[in-house]
């Protein structure tokens, strides 16, 4: 898992509350267990015709949001089925920050298992960032992770609160097998001892 410690660049605002992982990333992407390539999925629905042809009219389609890094969304993102698929497409798409005022649980676990920060800020915060992000490439949004800040491109400053476990975590790149790796001496010694104190097992 790459690690996350500082991030900026435009933020797309996403003002639409209860995105489901429908939404992110719709079933018929769901036959693959591969995480790469599902970022063409990423919002399809909303983001292409029946044809296939871009929907003008949808925030990531717009030449100002281009290589977006960073997403505003509305209230509870994430809701609905527990797929990592969704996770997945927003990493592969170059999304690597949501920010909202609240996310479904099992999103929320799933972003830091999967590189991506996501960010819960007052309802007042996410006003002031949402007016920020619908700017375009004129407003540039930066993260700092180590410092738990987000801050717009008129030079304000708003705080944010992370768990420490997940923030080290973050940080330093580790997912779940990072973090077993990070005790392999451990475990080697425990396997060794095991093996001259049990030599039947």
């Amino acid at each position: 898992m790459d690690k996350f410690n500082k991030l900026s660049g435009v933020a797309a605002p996403l003002p639409i509350i209860n995105i489901d992982t429908d939404m992110i990333i719709p079933k018929d992407y769901l036959k693959t267990i591969k995480r790469t390539g599902l970022g063409e999925g990423l919002f399809a629905e909303m983001r292409f015709n029946e044809d296939g042809s871009p929907k003008q009219d949808f925030v990531l389609n717009k030449p100002a949001y281009k290589d977006v890094k960073i997403l505003i969304a509305g209230e509870n993102f994430g809701c609905g089925s527990s797929r990592e698929h969704a996770p997945w497409a927003l990493v592969d798409y170059g999304i690597r920050c949501v920010i909202s005022t609240s996310f479904a649980d099992i999103f929320y676990n799933n972003c830091f298992k999967n590189g991506i920060l996501p960010i819960v800020v007052s309802p007042e915060n996410l006003e002031k960032l949402m007016d920020d992000a619908s700017r375009g490439s004129n407003a540039v949004v930066s993260i700092d992770l180590e410092a738990q800040e987000i801050k717009g491109p008129d030079g304000g400053t708003i705080g944010f609160d992370i768990d420490p476990h997940r923030k080290h975590c973050m940080l330093n790149g580790l997912d779940d097998i990072g973090l077993t790796l990070e005790k392999a001496s451990s475990i080697d010694a425990y396997e060794s001892k095991a093996a001259t104190n049990r030599p039947w097992a």
